[in-house]
């Protein structure tokens, strides 16, 4: 089990296989979901500047190289 303490100001570090394993650096955002007496913890999502960012299922080499130029 990993655990991190509150400070006085409620605050808390990430402790760092936390981090390596959601792939948090600096600047991201996590998200806290509570069910049932636990709190989930998981990197935020932020939309991208690209709104087709999360449709990858037409984000092959050959798909790139057959809308290059539109």
């Amino acid at each position: 089990m990993i655990t991190s303490r509150i400070t006085s100001k409620a605050q808390t570090t990430v402790p760092q296989p936390v981090r390596v394993a959601l792939g948090l650096k600096e600047g991201d955002e996590i998200a806290y979901e509570i069910s049932g007496g636990r709190v989930i913890l998981t990197k935020a999502f932020q939309a991208a500047d690209d709104p087709f960012a999360t449709f990858d299922e037409w984000d092959s080499e050959a798909d790139r190289k057959a809308y290059a130029g539109l």
